[in-house]
């Protein structure tokens, strides 16, 4: 495995630091924000300086119940080709359930979900993860989560999970440190022992991120500083192997380059304490098993049925299936609405200064019942077309405004905005009423 070094996930807000930035080996980019074809000026500096650049994915659902879409591949394959890539990497997480598995309407969580650690899940995943493989110019990785919620019935720890993926079909492994710190708060989970469990030698190379806790719950906000236990975690694994990459994550709420560049020291420094072998072997997975010719489907359904009923419950307000913690469901269900709420406010950042305060409370009242069927896109303009058809909206420039930008996007092309052809609707509007 090419060794990396010590990067930071790039990103708009911070491009003009990073390029800046003193001892940055490699940067990490999210593969769905690239367009192939027109990549940013900074990751274009950053590759001719001889900067690694790596996707990284987070629509594929590998976790989920479907194959994975050859679109979605295809676009991952181009965004690895175009940024001359070493590996792409992805998620051991679904994000998204119904559909012809269930005969029930698709439903989009907006974010990543475990799947349960049962032979069933582990079966549709090592599939799906050999159809990625097959599709993809080069290595993958995929990357544990961080997760508010536990399975019922689980049938194996996170550990050996991982060991019976990548031995299965040697799939590399990207070790988010932070996370096994999430799981450790909030679902009591060791990780000492998930590292003990792990085949180190196939991690490709291992995240670490801040978050933040409230009530007992630990959230994985990227947004703050890396806390001493996430550090401490990464010493752990630095004494077991040497990790041919770390990663430093921030999404949001970034602060001056200078503190990012103190959090990059700190990292440096808890690799350095650990102490641990000073190259990784090159992991070679114990004969991967070949595909058998016994149908997933059946085992792709019942995952489909379970998947589709936690969702529901988390986006659509259903009953919470049996064995589920309710409470955490609760906090899991806030926490999704809540992303979607900040997510559909970059996507369409007009509507938070068109409604002002009333933007997120309004947002978080529509989400409650009406689960996201199609990208944030859709959501954004579903939810002002709901608020322009609720007749809630009293104030009559709100309203206004509200109807002009839906009705500018809302068509298969951008409505004209040359005079004449704004005169000639604005007629229109007025001729009927005569």
């Amino acid at each position: 495995m090419e060794r990396l070094g010590t990067g930071i996930g790039w990103r708009p807000e911070i491009a003009d630091a990073v390029e800046r930035m003193p001892g940055i080996d490699w940067v990490e980019v999210v593969a769905e924000n690239l367009c192939p074809g027109h990549l940013p000026e900074s990751l274009r500096r950053l590759r001719e300086r001889g900067v690694t650049v790596v996707p990284h994915g987070v629509s594929l659902g590998l976790g989920g119940a479907d194959r994975p879409d050859a679109a979605r591949l295809l676009a991952l394959a181009e965004r690895a080709e175009a940024l001359g890539a070493p590996l792409v990497t992805e998620h051991i997480a679904f994000v998204r359930a119904g559909g012809p598995l269930t005969a029930s309407p698709r439903l989009e969580a907006g974010h990543l979900l475990p799947v349960p650690r049962t032979r069933d899940a582990l079966d549709v995943l090592c599939e799906n993860i050999r159809i990625a493989q097959d599709a993809l110019p080069v290595p993958l990785a995929v990357e544990n989560i961080a997760a508010l919620i536990s399975w019922p019935g689980e049938e194996m720890t996170e550990g050996q999970f991982l060991y019976d993926l990548a031995d299965r079909t040697g799939v590399r492994l990207l070790i988010d440190v932070a996370n096994l710190h999430t799981n450790h708060v909030n679902r009591g989970e060791d990780p000492a022992m998930a590292l003990a469990e792990l085949p180190l030698e196939a991690i490709a190379y291992v995240h670490v991120a801040g978050g933040f806790e409230r009530d007992g719950v630990w959230h994985d906000s990227h947004a703050h500083p890396v806390p001493r236990p996430v550090l401490d975690i990464l010493t752990d694994l630095a004494s077991r192997v040497s990790p041919p990459g770390v990663l430093l994550e921030r999404d949001e709420n970034f602060p001056e380059p200078g503190e990012l560049e103190r959090e990059l020291g700190a990292i440096r420094g808890a690799v350095e304490k650990g102490g641990g072998p000073r190259a990784g072997g090159a992991w070679r997975a114990a004969a991967p098993v070949e595909p058998s010719n016994v149908s997933t489907d059946p085992a792709r359904q019942r995952l489909a049925l379970a998947q589709t009923a936690l969702l529901s419950a988390l986006v659509a307000g259903t009953p919470v299936p049996e064995g589920f913690d309710r409470v955490r469901l609760g906090v899991q269900a806030r926490a999704l609405a809540g992303k979607r709420a900040d997510v559909v406010a970059k996507v369409a950042p007009e509507l938070p200064v068109i409604l002002g305060a009333g933007y997120r409370p309004a947002f978080l009242t529509y989400a409650q019942g009406t689960p996201m069927t199609d990208g944030y896109r859709r959501d954004a303009l579903s939810f002002a077309e709901q608020l322009l058809l609720g007749g809630k909206l009293t104030d009559a420039r709100v309203r206004r405004e509200l109807r002009e930008w839906w009705l500018e996007r809302s068509g298969p092309t951008p409505r004209s905005r040359r005079p004449a052809v704004r005169l000639a609707r604005a007629t229109r509007r007025v001729l009927p009423r005569h």
